[in-house]
């Protein structure tokens, strides 16, 4: 993916002399990712939101041109796999099925759409994935998780984006207190375990909860 690179691929680069680069001499073999040499000249960061870093870093690539790469920086995040026995006896929607997958439904202005989504949110300063997600499952639909773990952890749309996730597993619930943050309007919804995969990939779809289904049901846990 390059579009995250200055447009203008002229724009930072040096000149052939500089790069060492000559049109003439023949073409050289690709080298290995092994050999590749990318070096950092600036990294500057253009504007701040309080909810992400946006800027760029200049880069010397390793045939010696230079280029922009922008980037946005957002704080990791965890997202919650949560499978419930009995979900009306924990005050939540009843479900044809003896189990459920816990899912929040909210609309997302970025793309204008009402989204059914895996409970998920930032990690905040000195919490682990698995604290962060124990937290916003609390947080979002009220459950306590007496167990929880972390299924995997990943970088995000690296094209672009510093912004990693972690897919979190929890279970052994209790009912908690749900405290919403003020800019949050959600409805939690339950889902049957073998729907859950089809109606995560009904448009829109979310990318977040498409690969915790999915990590979630490779390792077993659906």
């Amino acid at each position: 993916m390059t579009d995250d690179a200055d447009p203008d691929p002229d724009s930072e680069s040096k000149s052939e002399s500089e790069s060492g680069s000559n049109p003439e001499s023949g073409s050289n073999p690709d080298p290995s990712p092994a050999d590749h040499d990318w070096h950092v000249v600036e990294s500057v960061a253009e504007y701040e939101t309080g909810w992400y870093t946006g800027g760029y870093d200049l880069v010397e690539l390793p045939d010696g041109d230079r280029k922009r790469y922008y980037w946005a920086e957002l704080p990791p995040a965890a997202v919650v796999v949560a499978v419930v026995d009995a979900p009306a006896a924990f005050g939540l929607p009843p479900v044809d099925a003896d189990r459920a997958v816990v899912m929040v439904e909210q609309f997302r202005p970025t793309i204008r759409e009402l989204c059914y989504e895996l409970p998920a949110g930032v990690v905040e300063d000195g919490e682990s994935y698995a604290e962060a997600g124990a937290r916003e499952l609390e947080e979002e639909v009220g459950l306590v998780a007496g167990d929880v773990e972390l299924i995997e952890s990943f970088w995000c749309s690296t094209g672009l984006l510093r912004h990693e996730r972690g897919i979190v597993w929890a279970e052994d619930f209790s009912t908690g207190e749900r405290t919403l943050d003020g800019s949050e309007f959600l409805d939690v919804r339950t889902v049957p375990p073998e729907t859950a995969r089809e109606l995560a990939r009904e448009p829109p779809a979310n990318d977040a909860t498409m690969e915790g289904l999915l990590l979630a049901a490779a390792d077993g846990y659906l």
